[in-house]
């Protein structure tokens, strides 16, 4: 019996993780249109990674830029601009991305979705007026939405990627499917999976960091990091800082 507890009492150590040797990375979390908290937190990173000295330092945007906040038409603008101003800044295409890029391509069923779930904000914020938002009906959304959505929004969206892997970390927006190869993964698994990915307690290939499901802090286990604080809910936005075999928290 006193084996049996002593075994049971043992923790295993939990392996160190680095990013690419020389890199300095910070992936933050879901903006969901929270412009104001985007250029607090951006101030804030901008600061720490002067703080810390010279790296090759990389941002990493963790997908759900738009959606559920006010001011999803900025957030996307001023993530645009950034990329112009700074080399190294990589986006990841989230679930509310692809419903977003689906609704402006026509597609009905993606509208109606879209729209339960915060699309009508994203609207709003690209000069749809409250009243005129609610007069209308599907195809007559969809086509004020093709007129006032820039191209080039559409297009930046539509660059984004999947999956970013540095080291011994791998970042997706939402998660991976378990027991799949990473290089097997399904686009719509990265984007959308939930309940499989969170409640799965074995090693993963690499340390998984992700957005897409809210937690009041960021959400460390021994496969995962969540970095998902419900922005647009909490007014926290948050941004997980790697390097070397150190992470840290920045949020607003």
């Amino acid at each position: 019996m006193l084996k049996k507890l002593l075994r049971s009492s043992r923790v295993a150590a939990t392996p160190a993780f680095a990013p690419a040797p020389g890199s300095r990375i910070y992936a933050i979390g879901d903006i969901h249109g929270c412009r104001d908290e985007l250029e607090r937190l951006l101030v804030m990173i901008d600061a720490d990674d002067a703080a810390r000295g010279t790296a090759e330092t990389t941002l990493i945007f963790l997908g759900d830029l738009v959606d559920r906040g006010p001011d999803s038409a900025g957030v996307v603008a001023r993530l645009m601009a950034l990329a112009q101003e700074r080399p190294r800044v990589r986006f990841l295409k989230g679930n509310h991305e692809e419903l977003f890029l689906h609704a402006l391509g026509g597609a009905k069923d993606a509208l109606r979705m879209f729209c339960r779930v915060g699309g009508k904000e994203t609207v709003l914020s690209y000069g749809v007026g409250r009243a005129e938002y609610d007069s209308l009906d599907y195809p007559q959304l969809a086509g004020r939405m093709e007129e006032l959505v820039p191209p080039a929004h559409r297009a930046f969206l539509e660059s984004f990627e999947d999956m970013i892997v540095s080291g011994d970390y791998a970042f997706v927006h939402a998660g991976v499917r378990p027991d799949v190869p990473l290089d097997e993964q399904k686009p719509s698994d990265l984007r959308w999976i939930r309940d499989s990915f969170l409640e799965y307690r074995g090693a993963y290939p690499k340390m998984i960091v992700h957005g897409h499901t809210i937690t009041p802090e960021v959400d460390r286990r021994a496969n995962r990091i969540g970095v998902d604080t419900g922005a647009y809910a909490s007014g926290k936005l948050t941004a997980l800082g790697i390097e070397d075999r150190e992470t840290w928290i920045l949020n607003t």
